[in-house]
C-alpha cells in the first residue's frame, strides 16, 4: 500500500516535495489540500503541475478509510465501523452523536485497549495495535457530518496516553492553521490516567481533559480498573493539582454509576473530599450491561440522590445522556468482532 500523506505536517511534507525537487511552497499547498479542501487525490490538486502529482503518486496517496459499514440509533446517533492499516479483523469504531446546536464526533485511538478495565467491551477484545494519527484524523474526514461538526472527543476505542505520540500529531493536526484551524476548547481527551504523560499532554496541548474516575476510593477502583495498581488515583488528583483549571480549559472527571458498589453517600462524601477546592466538574454515566460483568447501573433514584448531593455541595455536577445504546455505541459499548462470532 502506498504511503499516506494523510497524518503529515508541513514539515514532513517539505521533505517529500524535496525528495521530487518540487518548490519549497508545494508542502504548504499540499496541506491546504488534504486539511482544508479535504481533497482524497493527488489528481485533485490542481494548482500542483501534472508533473508533480504523476510523481507523487507512484509513491504516495492521500490515504483515509471510508466506511465499511454504518448503524443509526433510533435517537440519531450514528456508528461508524473502518477498516484499519494494521490489517486487524476486528477494525475500528467512531460515534457522531447530534444534539441541537451541537454533533459529536467520538474518536477511537487505538484497535482493542490493553488497559483491561472489567465494564469495558473494548477491554474484551484485547490490544490490536495503535492507530496512526492519519488514522485517527481520517475518522473525522471521513463520515457524513464532517462539515457540521462542533466537537471531537477521544472516548472512542482504547486509551489515548497510551498512543500518546500519534495522538499528539493528531492534535496538531485538529488545532493547528496549516490543518483544521480548530480551537482546542472545541476538543476533549478522556484518559484512565497514564500519570507519566498527563504532564505532557497539559504542557503540549490546551485541548481540555476527562479523567475515567469510577471511584473515590484507591482500593475499590483497582478491583474494575487495573491501571490503578500503576497510576492510583490519589497520585493522579495530586499531579492535577498542579494546574490551573480556572480559565477556558476544563477539567471534568468521568464517574460511571454502579448499583450498590459507587453509588452510596460514602463514596459521594469521599468524592467530594477528593476534589475538594479543584476547579472541575463531574459527569455522572449510567453503566450499560456488559456480558460477564455482575455489575449493574444505579437505579434512577440512587442516580439523583449521588448528583444533588455533589451539587448541593458546590460541585458542577451532569448526568451524561446514554446515546446510541440500542446500536451498542453508548458509553463503555464499542467492541467490533468477526462477523460470525
Amino acid at each position: 500500500m502506498k504511503e499516506w500523506l494523510l497524518g503529515k505536517n508541513p514539515t514532513e511534507l517539505r521533505q517529500i516535495t524535496d525528495s521530487f525537487g518540487m518548490p519549497s511552497f508545494a508542502a504548504a499547498q499540499i496541506a491546504r489540500w488534504i486539511y482544508q479542501n479535504k481533497v482524497r487525490d493527488i489528481a485533485d490538486m490542481t494548482n500542483l503541475p501534472k508533473a508533480a502529482r504523476e510523481n507523487l503518486s507512484e509513491k504516495y496517496q492521500v490515504g483515509g478509510w471510508l466506511p465499511t459499514d454504518i448503524q443509526e440509533s433510533a435517537d440519531g446517533t450514528k456508528k461508524y465501523l473502518f477498516p484499519t492499516v494494521a490489517g486487524s479483523h476486528t477494525g475500528i469504531e467512531a460515534v457522531m452523536i447530534p444534539e441541537q446546536d451541537r454533533a459529536t464526533l467520538c474518536l477511537s485511538s487505538q484497535a482493542g485497549c490493553r488497559l483491561g478495565c472489567a465494564f469495558c467491551m473494548t477491554a474484551r477484545m484485547g490490544f490490536q495495535g495503535q492507530l496512526s494519527a492519519g488514522e485517527i484524523v481520517s475518522q473525522f474526514l471521513n463520515i457524513d457530518e464532517t462539515d457540521r461538526l462542533t466537537n471531537v472527543v477521544y472516548m472512542g476505542m482504547g486509551e489515548p496516553l497510551d498512543n500518546w505520540t500519534e495522538v499528539l500529531r493528531s492534535l496538531e493536526i485538529f488545532t493547528s492553521s496549516w490543518g483544521f484551524a480548530w480551537s482546542p476548547r472545541r476538543i476533549t481527551v478522556s484518559t484512565s490516567g497514564i500519570l507519566p504523560v498527563i504532564e505532557a499532554f497539559m504542557e503540549k496541548t490546551q485541548a481540555h481533559l476527562a479523567v475515567s474516575l469510577h471511584n473515590p476510593f484507591d482500593a475499590e477502583r483497582e478491583q474494575i480498573m487495573p491501571v490503578q495498581k500503576a497510576y492510583p488515583v490519589s497520585s493522579i488528583i495530586r499531579k492535577l493539582r498542579e494546574y490551573d483549571f480556572s480559565g477556558q480549559r476544563r477539567l471534568s472527571f468521568e464517574y460511571i454509576l454502579f448499583d450498590g458498589w459507587n453509588d452510596t453517600q460514602r463514596h459521594a462524601t469521599a468524592l467530594l473530599q477528593l476534589l475538594r477546592g479543584m476547579d472541575c466538574r463531574v459527569n455522572l454515566i449510567r453503566f450499560h450491561p456488559i456480558p460477564g460483568f455482575s455489575m449493574q447501573p444505579s437505579k434512577e433514584s440512587a442516580v439523583n440522590v449521588f448528583q444533588a448531593r455533589l451539587s448541593k455541595a458546590g460541585l458542577l455536577t451532569t448526568v451524561r445522556a446514554s446515546r446510541g445504546q440500542d446500536i451498542l455505541a453508548a458509553c463503555g459499548m464499542l467492541s467490533v468482532k468477526k462477523k460470525e462470532e
